[in-house]
């Protein structure tokens, strides 16, 4: 089953102030959680994010989606990163997140299989690639 590891902090410069020996055990966890999935699982991806200053959200409008900058909505906490992981149930995949570092909030999302959605557009009804 894959899952999707969403990482937020409340204070997203966590990492501008800390020290190196703090830095040092932050990327610990993050190794420590890569290597228990590799052995207990697959690990899919898995990427840092920018801040919420550089996101563009695409809002629905009468017109189409209107484009703004900043996140979708003001949030307390800010999504810093992800993982997307394959291990066998979700008791695993809340046992391997506790190896996270202890400043994140992390929900954790079950993947859904959309049929056809691995199939080449022109195979799919109409041909055109929309979906």
């Amino acid at each position: 089953m894959r899952y999707l590891v969403l990482m937020a902090e409340a204070d997203p410069s966590t990492w501008d102030r800390a020290t190196e020996p703090e830095r040092q055990e932050i990327m610990r966890r993050h190794s420590a959680f890569d290597r228990a999935v590799r052995e207990r699982g697959r690990m899919v991806a898995g990427e840092a994010l920018a801040g919420v200053g550089a996101a563009t959200t695409l809002r629905p409008g009468h017109d189409g989606r209107a484009v703004t900058d900043g996140p979708f909505a003001e949030t307390v906490e800010q999504l810093g990163g992800f993982y997307l992981i394959d291990v066998d149930h979700l008791d695993l995949a809340v046992e391997l997140c506790q190896l996270l570092p202890d400043s994140y909030t992390v929900e954790l999302r079950p993947v859904i299989d959309i049929d056809g959605a691995d199939e080449p557009a022109s195979s799919q009804s109409g041909g055109d690639g929309a979906r």
